[in-house]
């Protein structure tokens, strides 16, 4: 897939400090709005999604050893994107109801990784699993060591395999 385009977007900096102090990602925020307003199709959609994944695993990766709470973020997002990609790819009714909601709850989640476990391979809910630990334990409550994301990085990149190979069929 590709390698995406870099933008930069200059927002005022009282909206952005109250977005962060509100606990959003400004960058999700703004993917999001644009993969809502652009109308794509569900095949362009998945595109979107899986490009977004590699991203976030490369740039997570990246940031073990820096930044310890930003690689469990984008490592989390990077396992998220991937399951909205293959929910969309499956036709699953979490997908759909995403899209009437206009984004994406963890119950969704959650519930299209388990049934992409089931109709795919059981994997894929462990892996979530593990990603979902990083998003708690290191990004929300900062507990987590260099050593304990780089253990769980092997989850990420498994799942994103299983993905790959899925969404090239």
């Amino acid at each position: 897939m590709g390698k995406g385009v870099k933008i930069t977007v200059s927002i005022p900096e009282v909206l952005y400090e109250k977005l962060v102090r509100l606990g959003l990602d400004v960058e999700s925020l703004i993917i999001e709005r644009l993969v809502s307003e652009s109308n794509l199709d569900p095949d362009e959609e998945v595109k979107v999604r899986f490009e977004l994944a590699e991203k976030y695993l490369e740039e997570g990766e990246g940031l073990i050893d820096k930044d310890v709470v930003q690689a469990c973020e984008k490592l989390y997002k990077s396992v998220e994107e991937a399951i909205k990609a293959l929910a969309i790819a499956e036709r699953l009714s979490e997908a759909d109801e995403a899209r009437r909601r206009g984004r994406w709850t963890l119950a969704l989640l959650d519930a299209a990784a388990r049934k992409l476990g089931e109709k795919i391979s059981g994997r894929i809910y462990d892996d979530w699993d593990h990603a979902y630990f990083m998003h708690v334990e290191g990004f929300h409550e900062v507990r987590l060591k260099p050593e304990q994301v780089r253990a769980r990085l092997k989850y990420v990149k498994e799942l994103l395999d299983l993905a790959r190979k899925h969404l090239e069929r």
